[in-house]
């Protein structure tokens, strides 16, 4: 990791890239009031056609050299759906989804959703909207743990549409009339992201209760995606240690454990249910350390240790997209028949109503400067801070590159 003081001056510069008024300073919470002219949806985006598939991966692994016939590994996946990818049709239903309950709550706030590596992408979105006249946008990125990809990249992308272009063409985020794009804070533990998974937890494991399997017979695996360990231990603000695996592993530990305990309080008869932390989707060279253990691994080693019923939760994904179709619903699936198991996959968050409450909740914190001793978390690690950390989230194989919505570098 490197070290704050041996960076220029200017790296040093507390102020936030391309902030509002209340947030350019860089406090950890904004309390104070601000507002905001439209809503920025911001996700990663998926191929809807066939011929979309090689392009898309070439948009999601641009930089590394990967070649097409590589490439054609993973595209058998969304091949095998048609070519297309469930993430875009669950963002147009999210993006309704919020449209209405902001409308319901009074807020007159155009949502303007954008994605990373496929269409609408994210700098026509923001393009969009600057040229409809907004200026003051509020972005919910569709991640909601600490990471290089789920966090800091897209504070990347917004700093890259806000500041200078190669074309030459208008800088939105300078000039006389520049634009500013602030981040809500992750909500890995607020409890509109949670309860979705308390509902599907408890009634994977109180239906195998009630069918007769013993507690200890009954395993629950929670799962999120695997990232390289260098990532994982820069995930969080520096100085503060999360233990193996960083903030990113730490949140999802808190979160299981706050799950699992939801799971006893409504039927006491789990207290002996068991669970750990697993990871999926590992897209890594074999040298190169990733969080382990694989899903798949996991649910081999079970029979042995006496399961019966696995519950395979995706606790790090917001929606049902290819990763959980293919690598759950197919991979983890066909691993747990093949270890004679019963599976049961819960839903992700997706349009869930508490879901969607929470995002809007987050919305209306940046809106009216919630006190932070006010925001709603369920974890000790919460309520996350607004503005990122210097450091926060770095990628070791690329560095510090500018990042709007978090304090430099």
């Amino acid at each position: 990791m490197k070290n704050v003081d041996a960076l220029p001056a200017e790296a040093q510069d507390p102020a936030v890239l391309y902030a509002s008024e209340a947030a350019k300073s860089g406090p950890a919470f904004v309390e104070t009031p601000t507002a905001y002219d439209a809503i920025l949806l911001a996700s990663f985006g998926g191929p809807e056609a066939q011929e979309d598939v090689i392009p898309f991966l070439r948009n999601v692994t641009r930089g590394r050299g990967i070649p097409d016939e590589r490439l054609e590994e993973v595209a058998t996946h969304y091949r095998s759906f048609g070519g297309v990818s469930p993430i875009n049709g669950q963002n147009r239903e999210l993006l309704a989804a919020l449209e209405a309950e902001l409308a319901r709550r009074g807020h007159d706030l155009p949502v303007y959703w954008g994605n990373r590596n496929w269409h609408p992408m994210m700098e026509d979105a923001v393009t969009r909207a600057y040229a409809d006249g907004h200026r003051t946008m509020l972005a919910v990125a569709t991640s909601a743990y600490s990471s290089y990809s789920s966090e800091r990249q897209y504070r990347e992308d917004f700093a890259r549409i806000l500041g200078p272009r190669a074309d030459g063409g208008t800088e939105l985020g300078a000039g006389a009339d520049p634009m500013t794009i602030d981040k809500v804070r992750l909500f890995f533990d607020h409890p509109g992201f949670v309860a979705p998974f308390v509902e599907g937890v408890t009634s994977a494991v109180t239906g195998w209760l009630d069918g007769g399997y013993a507690p200890s017979e009954i395993r629950v695996l929670f799962s999120t995606h695997s990232i390289p360990t260098g990532d994982a231990e820069r995930s969080g603000p520096r100085g503060r240690d999360f233990g193996e695996g960083g903030a990113y592993a730490a949140q999802h530990r808190a979160v299981a454990e706050y799950v699992m305990g939801e799971v006893r309080r409504a039927a006491p008869a789990a207290a002996d249910v068991d669970w750990s932390l697993v990871f999926q989707s590992r897209s890594g060279p074999p040298s190169q350390p990733w969080l382990e253990p694989d899903v798949n691994d996991a649910i081999a080693a079970l029979p042995d240790e006496g399961v019966r019923a696995v519950a395979v939760v995706p606790l790090g994904f917001v929606s049902d997209h290819m990763e959980v179709l293919w690598d759950l619903d197919n991979e983890a699936r066909q691993s747990a028949a093949d270890a004679g198991l019963a599976f049961a996959r819960p839903a992700t968050p997706g349009v869930h109503p508490a879901f969607v409450a929470g995002l809007v909740d987050l919305i209306e914190e940046r809106i009216h400067g919630t006190p932070a001793a006010e925001r709603p978390h369920v974890t000790d690690l919460g309520p996350w801070h607004d503005i990122p950390r210097p450091g926060e989230c770095e990628n070791a194989r690329l560095g510090f590159r500018p990042a709007a919505a978090g304090l430099a570098p």
